[in-house]
């Protein structure tokens, strides 16, 4: 018997949350600023039209563990990775690039949730063959080494206006395609 395709959707929380506090907000997020986690996964199943299974990198570093962020994740759906690793050390970039390495093997699909190009390595390589591979982020603060990987089959996901995992409008500076301009957003 045939096992069911899935779409591994994996998390590099720590990115996002960078990006938005440092790049788009100034600030750290609030919490009604940060992504809605349960939108990328159901992303994920209606654009593929398939299961998909969420793992959700996070360095624990700490003594105890975030319980009520991984509760919450676990009720999302998400399988939650606590990670611990010397001061120096990626250990979310770590195991997602394992992990990466380790997809290689299965006959499923990826959308990877970041804008890190410590990845291109890991992600290169699934590509080219009938694997579906994804990246969803800010498509203007992805690393620039992922856009030549749209050649090669990588589709991109812009994870406020396609995926809408946040509940208010960014002030995110971008190029409008014009059948998405409103002009009331503006007036």
């Amino acid at each position: 018997m045939a096992t069911k395709r899935i779409t591994y959707v994996l998390i590099d929380g720590e990115n996002i949350d960078a990006t938005l506090g440092t790049s788009i907000l100034g600030r750290r997020p609030h919490p009604d600023e940060r992504p809605r986690w349960d939108r990328p996964l159901r992303f994920a199943e209606q654009e593929w039209r398939q299961d998909a299974k969420g793992l959700f990198f996070l360095a624990a570093n700490g003594p105890e563990l975030p319980m009520s962020f991984i509760q919450a994740l676990t009720a999302l759906g998400y399988q939650p990775i606590p990670l611990s690793g010397a001061s120096d050390e990626k250990v979310v970039d770590m195991a997602i690039q394992k992990t990466l390495d380790a997809l290689r093997t299965y006959q499923a699909d990826v959308m990877l949730v970041s804008h890190d190009g410590d990845f291109l390595p890991q992600v290169e390589p699934l590509l080219g063959g009938s694997r579906k591979v994804g990246l969803i982020g800010f498509k203007e603060f992805r690393n620039s080494g992922f856009a030549p990987l749209e050649a090669q089959g990588m589709e991109f996901f812009d994870l406020e206006h396609d995926v809408k995992a946040f509940n208010a409008t960014l002030p995110r500076l971008r190029i409008i395609p014009i059948d998405e301009f409103d002009p009331l957003a503006y007036l």
